[in-house]
């Protein structure tokens, strides 16, 4: 496992390149070998001005991009793992994994120690998970307590020589990078222990335990017989462990209640030790029945320093938290709209925030809305032909609330307003935004009495959970029914 070229580019929206290569770091030993692994599919790395070029174009940063192009905006192409292939020198380079965080995009190419064509399976290539894992260590790096540019700036003098540590030759030892700069500032300081070669640097201060349980809920609902409703929940923990000593060990147990929905397709972190085997068993593919393991799932693990994501999941919940119903008939330069919203009687109503999103997408600017809301507010964005009807923080008693009225619009200005290929006539759609603290739709939590810490110190132990809406969709009941959407939920 090792990275061939790692970028650092700051997206800067409205000067000429739209972007700034604030960092880049090439591996030549690793590029040889690239060479000999990948034969007649080998694309050397680029200079930054052209890698910067493309890989702006492919994430869509470019401020002139506006265009469909069909080798990176059809529906064939949709990008769901961060890993991008760039049209460089005459060639394509891939895999090359990137992601936007803070106005900063984080770039690096693994080394593939195969041949690219045909291009083998993401899970095959060993190097992704750690291209991943060095990018978000730098990210932690340089924001962790960053208040300025000079700070900023400060951080990314000082990656060369803390990825001369942390990276050497391109193979990740170690993805804290502070512990890197503590290393470097503290080089007389010796460790009584063996450490592995992993983990270079260890905690000193407070112990402390962070666990956190996001659910993110996806629905598709368009009230037709031919067309099946579907909704996923997929979940994450993410736990951060301060605990002094070179080795300690945690083990955490997610429990659910009586009637909670069993965890499926569980991936776990490679410094869980062990795993019950109904745990890696158990498939959204296969039949959901009373023999279906509930828990507890219990995961011993050695944390690294860093913050990271002990497990994922899904789970098949018997029935979406909001159900909904949206219906648009166009009359000429006008359409009326119902909408009629039900919160799920088990779901905690309490949230965060809540509000459906009404794009109107193809035509004119809004000239005239004569809505009517049984419960909260409505808010009109007329250029943006945009209608954001804010629920807030709880449904009425009822549980039950609806929308109605009529929506006129101006002369479509093409240069203005929003377009969409699929949205067309009477396709559309309602978007749900909504987010639930202390609640999770499958019932997973995790108790903080039966976390199990074996290190020097009383930890202090700390549990948080939410439930998060996204690709919420509720389509417009009227439209043509031949679009199968379903595949917008992977």
């Amino acid at each position: 496992m090792a990275q061939r070229a790692v970028w650092l580019i700051s997206h800067e929206p409205g000067t000429p390149l739209c972007g700034t290569v604030r960092f880049s770091r090439r591996y030549p030993t690793v590029e040889k070998r690239a060479k000999v692994f990948n034969g007649t599919s080998y694309v050397p790395i680029p200079e930054d001005g052209p890698f910067l070029k493309a890989l702006l174009f492919e994430l869509r940063l470019l401020d002139d991009d506006k265009d469909f192009v069909a080798s990176r905006d059809s529906c064939s192409h949709i990008n769901k793992t961060s890993v991008y292939g760039l049209l460089v020198g005459g060639g394509e380079l891939w895999p090359v994994v990137a992601f936007l965080k803070n106005n900063m995009i984080y770039a690096c190419v693994p080394l593939v120690e195969q041949t690219l064509s045909p291009r083998p399976p993401l899970i095959s290539i060993s190097g992704i998970s750690q291209s991943f894992e060095l990018l978000f260590g730098i990210q932690d790096f340089l924001y962790l307590g960053q208040k300025n540019d000079t700070e900023l700036n400060t951080k990314l003098n000082q990656l060369p020589d803390l990825l001369l540590q942390a990276c050497p030759f391109g193979t990740l030892l170690d993805a804290n990078l502070q512990n890197s700069l503590d290393s470097i500032n503290f080089a007389s300081v010796t460790h009584p222990q063996k450490q592995p070669a992993w983990k270079v640097g260890t905690y000193k201060g407070k112990p402390q335990v962070s666990i956190s349980i996001t659910e993110k809920v996806k629905s598709m609902q368009y009230d037709k017989q031919d067309i099946a409703d579907t909704w996923q929940v997929v979940g994450a923990v993410t736990c951060k462990c301060d605990l002094e000593g070179i080795m300690p060990n945690v083990t955490i147990s997610l429990s659910l209640p009586t009637n909670g929905s069993p965890l499926q397709d569980i991936l776990v972190h490679p410094c869980v030790t062990s795993l019950d085997s109904a745990i890696l068993t158990s498939s959204s593919i296969d039949a959901m029945d009373d023999s279906a393991f509930s828990g507890p799932y219990k995961f011993p693990f050695t944390p690294p320093l860093e913050s990271f994501n002990l497990c994922y999941y899904t789970s098949q919940v018997p029935v979406p938290p909001i159900l909904g119903f949206y219906q648009m008939k166009e009359e000429e330069i006008q359409v009326k709209i119902t909408v009629n919203l039900k919160l799920h009687e088990s779901v905690k109503n309490n949230f965060e925030f809540c509000e459906a999103r009404i794009p109107f997408y193809n035509r004119g600017p809004i000239t005239h809305v004569e809505c009517k809301v049984s419960f909260g507010q409505l808010e009109v964005f007329r250029e943006k032909s945009l209608l954001i009807w804010i629920i807030g923080q709880k449904f009425p008693k009822s549980m039950e609330i609806s929308l109605s009225g009529t929506v006129t619009f101006g002369a479509k200005s093409h240069e203005k307003q929003p377009f969409d290929e699929i949205c067309i006539g009477g396709t559309a759609y309602l978007k749900l935004h909504f987010r639930i603290l202390d609640y999770t739709l499958t019932g997973c939590y995790a108790d903080q009495h039966s976390v199990q810490v074996f290190a020097s110190g009383k930890p202090k132990i700390s549990t948080h959970r939410k439930l998060i809406s996204s690709d919420y969709y509720i389509w417009n009941s009227k439209a043509p029914a031949p679009v199968t959407y379903g595949s917008l939920l992977l």
